[in-house]
């Protein structure tokens, strides 16, 4: 498998999402964030799409979202519970394996993800992280954990021009949970569950003692 290529792919994917406004039908909105979905091309579900803008310059923004193991966002994501390097492709690319807690009252299972995830910077200063899923030999599905698959998803940091304490994040999600999870269950966990990650971001961001 060309690991290196199917990043480039899920980047490539999560910026033309972020261009392509058509299709997209807002679920959830309060005044920091808008959460949007529209189904998927990649697999039988939906693409949910988060939009907001975060008190914080980009470095600090980045520095609570950037995949890394022992890195600050198992601290404030509910929905990371581990975060484990698999393999370091090259500098910018590397295999993970997330773990997730129980959610929705207990009827989502833990889940566990492996994902290729390539951090990607460009010209204008906006950096992304971008993921999709992986087999890998280290890390066949183990028990206690239902294999989950996420299709291109992250998040883009863009910086907002005039505003250096402010940066603009796009969160993209469309994960296969497995298992035989009703969908009604699936469709009402994403658009809370975004919702509450740009919360905690904000305040992840806030608590930073200046970069």
């Amino acid at each position: 498998m060309d690991y290196k290529d199917k990043a480039k792919t899920a980047a490539d994917c999560l910026m033309s999402y972020k261009k392509d406004e058509s299709g997209w039908k807002v679920c959830k909105k309060s005044n920091d964030v808008v959460v949007s979905w529209r189904p998927s091309s990649e697999f039988p579900g939906n693409v949910y799409k988060g939009e907001g803008v975060v008190s914080g310059t980009l470095e600090k923004v980045w520095e609570c979202l950037k995949p890394v193991p022992n890195g600050r966002r198992v601290k404030w994501d509910n929905n990371v519970k581990k975060f484990e390097l698999l393999e370091q492709i090259s500098e910018d690319t590397s295999i993970c394996r997330t773990v997730t807690p129980s959610a929705a009252m207990g009827i989502i299972a833990p889940r566990d993800f492996v994902d290729v995830i390539l951090i990607k910077q460009y010209e204008d200063g906006t950096i992304s992280s971008n993921a999709t899923n992986v087999t890998h030999q280290s890390c066949a599905p183990q028990s206690g954990f239902v294999r989950g698959f996420n299709h291109s998803c992250g998040c883009i940091c863009i910086p907002i021009s005039g505003e250096p304490n402010k940066t603009q994040v796009f969160s993209f999600f469309q994960t296969d949970l497995g298992g035989l999870l009703p969908r009604s269950v699936v469709d009402s966990f994403f658009p809370s569950s975004m919702s509450e990650f740009y919360s905690n971001l904000a305040k992840a961001v806030k608590s930073l003692k200046d970069l």
